[in-house]
């Protein structure tokens, strides 16, 4: 065997294929609802630019995860909490968006230091470890189904809740102030709300790559329509086949689930771009309106005809 048909052995080895999709059903049912809730609130990281936020959430999220694997509690619960924290954090110091950039890049630094050294001092299966930074949702355990689907569904009623009032504060914040809508407190909602849909995802594929699910998805909706309704829509459908694919990819290869995903979001995401270009076709300029040519500004003087004087 040469070194590519092992590593293609690797990333695609199908021989219990059937056995070993029995085993992933817990897996699938989570993968759909962490698409469906990182799909629809990916619309508003897209809309409110907030994939900064995103990513300096899911440090905090990976150091939580790690201070629950070293105390040996629930991974899931301690990375919600290290979400919540993050979020709160960045919603209460960042109103402003420079503000706010300010307080996410000092967050994530510490974030990832604290998850580092939590995971130095776990001297449990190595697996573990590399699991919160690439994902481990094929290995998904009814504990943790129960988490995930719980959360999941507290996510959905809340955006649920704060839907058309964030979808108008998100598209025009000035004008949604001036209606009276409390705008700072639904910015402060949604980060909250940021945070365990960025928890949920760091199951799925770990806290470096938890933009694949949070951002890619809604951005590649967001290149074929501005509809209210579709773009949701595609966000979702984008989001859950980018998950379940990723996690029955994954299954017959010995890797982590991680480049599955985000290979399956990224190629969606060139895909709608291409064929918002294709739609768009081939810009065309406008010719000038033919007319007569411009005539040179006359001299002072110029064009008048000066009548001479008759004597007497």
């Amino acid at each position: 065997m040469n070194l590519a048909d092992g590593v293609w052995h690797q990333l695609f080895a199908y021989e219990d294929y059937g056995e070993l999709l029995g085993l992933v059903r817990n897996s699938l049912i989570v993968g759909a609802a962490l698409g469906l809730v990182g799909g629809l609130v990916g619309v508003f990281v897209v809309m409110r630019d907030l994939p900064f936020a995103v990513h300096g959430i899911s440090e905090l999220s990976f150091a939580g995860a790690s201070a629950a694997l070293l105390l040996g509690v629930n991974v899931v619960a301690g990375s919600l909490l290290g979400s919540l924290v993050a979020a709160g954090v960045i919603g209460v110091l960042g109103a402003r968006a420079k503000d706010r950039n300010s307080a996410i890049g000092i967050l994530m630094p510490f974030g990832l230091g604290l998850g580092v050294l939590f995971l130095a001092l776990y001297k449990g299966r190595a697996a573990n470890k590399f699991g919160l930074l690439t994902g481990q949702i094929v290995a998904v355990d009814t504990p943790q189904t129960a988490w995930l689907l719980g959360t999941s569904a507290f996510v959905l009623l809340a955006l649920a809740v704060v839907w058309r009032p964030l979808t108008f504060a998100s598209a025009d914040p000035e004008v949604a102030e001036a209606r009276g809508l409390p705008v700072r407190s639904l910015s402060l909602a949604f980060m909250l709300i940021l945070g365990l849909a960025v928890a949920l995802s760091v199951q799925v594929v770990g806290a470096l790559l938890v933009l694949t699910l949070i951002v890619t998805p809604a951005a590649a909706a967001a290149r074929l329509t501005s509809s209210p309704v579709l773009l949701p829509l595609l966000s979702v459908a984008f989001a859950v086949v980018s998950v379940e694919g990723g996690i029955l990819l994954a299954l017959g290869s010995s890797v982590p689930i991680s480049p599955y995903v985000t290979t399956l979001s990224f190629a969606i995401y060139v895909g709608c771009r291409l064929g918002a270009r294709l739609r768009s076709g081939p810009e065309r300029r406008t010719p000038a309106p033919a007319g007569p040519p411009p005539q040179p500004p006359l001299l002072p003087g110029a064009g008048t005809v000066t009548r001479p004087r008759r004597n007497g």
